[in-house]
């Protein structure tokens, strides 16, 4: 009664021909089971070997599927080759899954093109090549999307790619090429945006971040050293009894002899003999010096803090109207490398690119259809407009509150012309040194400026931006970017020059009384 049923077979036969289904995707099942070409088990069985091989980047010769028949089946065969499909599909299973779809989709045109009165050979030929003027399109822009942003979007294998198909056909795309192109002539800004962020510490010492520590040193100190000095007869402690011709410290019963007219004799002859009994004194000082030695002392010092990078990027563009030309390219330049580098990496990534007072886009970059589309309606944007470079930094200090932002770094890219306001800068100093925020500016204009030195950390220049327009130009005529740090150096809101400033109120004062301040 407790042994186990038998299996039932009543079904048995028929699901054993569909068992292939179990290694192709649900969306395989619908175009696999219905195909007009060939026959249902052969077809299943292809279809779930081929899957197998694209996904580890090879394709079986034709000769091994069973399905199609050899003659569609080799045609099929060049095409993928000749499209390098393998290539593609390679570790990327939606892709594969989708140039199935295709493969079912195309072959089973086969009948139509028969039925309008196509020959086989004919009907062939118009299926194969449907297929591969699909794939030649959609691979062309795989590469694109992949040479811009480094890797394939979330959504560009097949979700929502005729959205991405009819992005990439547009115009601004293409000065998201030209934007990409230019990158290749900025090495050093692909590099300082690989470094920003706080999320992982590196073996590399960064020598701008300097820590107050603890350092000890040796040096040679007089020390106190103390010794025993052994002074004979020195009265002291009494540590017992001893023999000696000391009269002072014998023994009272030596002293008895003295007064016996015979024993006095034996009393002199112990003197003489040095056997007087007598009382042991401690005749031993302790003497204390000071000595040279080699010490220990500790001292306060400076030592560089262990750089931090890979963690999210907050990025502030300048887009008023001085930023026009090739100074406009290289901004929109640190723009798409700060997406790519965030991306490739799995960071976070957010853009706002400011202008005049309440001119400010702020735009979280993502790397799927909508990101992508908001970057290429952004790139493809003309500059214009006035700079408040409050606005952003607000934002920015309101980010950095955030848990997500927390660890982020601030890339401000711009001609520096523009300057913060005391309060701003006051918040932004306090973010800095409270929550670790590093600034980083991309100066694209020939000096630096008041208001770029005042928030910045380090500035990169960009000096030859006048290169990157789009007639080109001359490199930058000023000899140093740090013209105003130079001949300006009173200029800055420094804490020295705080110190040093009078209110007008005390200015007053002062020139009323005849003083000088």
């Amino acid at each position: 009664m407790n042994a186990s049923l038998p299996a039932s077979l009543l079904f048995a036969g028929p699901e054993s021909r569909l068992a292939a289904l179990d290694e192709l995707s649900r969306k395989h099942w619908l175009g696999g089971l219905t195909n007009s070409q060939g026959s249902l088990e052969p077809r299943l069985a292809t279809l779930a070997e081929l899957r197998r091989s694209l996904l580890i980047g090879v394709l079986p010769a034709p000769t091994s599927w069973p399905w199609p028949e050899a003659t569609i089946a080799a045609a099929l065969h060049e095409a993928m080759l000749a499209l390098n499909l393998p290539r593609y599909c390679a570790g990327r299973q939606e892709l594969a899954d989708t140039v199935l779809m295709s493969v079912l989709f195309h072959l089973d045109f086969i009948v139509d093109y028969r039925d309008r009165g196509a020959s086989e050979t004919e009907a062939l030929r118009m299926a194969i090549d449907a297929f591969a003027d699909d794939w030649r399109e959609r691979c062309g822009q795989i590469d694109e999307l992949v040479d811009v942003f480094g890797l394939l979007p979330e959504d560009g294998k097949n979700t929502n790619w005729d959205q991405l198909r009819g992005l990439l056909r547009s115009s601004g795309w293409q000065e998201v090429l030209r934007i990409r192109r230019l990158l290749e002539r900025l090495p050093e800004l692909a590099k300082l945006i690989a470094g920003l962020g706080r999320s992982r510490e590196t073996d590399e010492d960064d020598a701008a971040a300097l820590t107050v520590v603890q350092l000890i040193e040796e040096t040679t100190a007089p020390q106190p050293a103390s010794r025993d000095v052994r002074v004979p007869d020195m009265p002291g402690e009494t540590r017992g009894v001893r023999r000696s011709d000391r009269i002072a410290r014998m023994l009272p019963a030596e002293a008895m002899l003295l007064g016996h007219p015979r024993l006095r004799l034996v009393w002199h002859a112990r003197r003489a003999e040095r056997t007087l009994l007598s009382y042991e004194d401690d005749d031993r000082l302790r003497e204390t010096r000071l000595q040279p030695a080699r010490v220990t002392v500790p001292r306060p010092g400076l030592l560089p803090t262990k750089k931090r990078k890979m963690g999210p990027i907050l990025v502030c563009v300048d887009t008023s109207g001085s930023m026009q030309g090739g100074a406009e390219a290289v901004a929109k330049a640190t723009c798409l490398e700060a997406m790519r580098a965030a991306h490739a990496q799995r960071r976070a990534c957010h853009v706002f690119a400011f202008g005049g007072p309440d001119e400010l886009i702020d735009m979280e970059l993502s790397l799927d259809a909508n990101g992508i589309a908001g970057l290429t309606h952004f790139l493809g944007q003309a500059f214009r407009g006035g700079t408040d470079i409050c606005g952003p930094l607000e934002k920015v200090v309101a980010k950095i509150e955030e848990e997500r932002w927390q660890l982020a770094d601030l890339l401000v890219a711009s001609d520096g012309e523009f300057g913060a306001t005391p309060d701003i800068v006051a918040r932004l100093d306090a973010a800095k040194r409270e929550a670790g925020l590093r600034m980083q500016g991309v100066l694209i204009g020939d000096r630096e400026t008041v208001g770029f030195l005042e928030i910045a950390d380090a500035i990169l220049p960009v000096r030859d931006w006048r290169r990157f327009g789009a007639e080109g130009g001359a490199a930058s005529p000023i000899h140093s970017h740090r013209l105003t740090a130079m001949y300006f150096p009173g200029a800055l809101r420094s804490q020295e020059n705080r110190d040093a400033t009078v209110s007008p109120e005390a200015a007053a004062a002062a020139v009323r009384e005849g003083r000088k301040l």
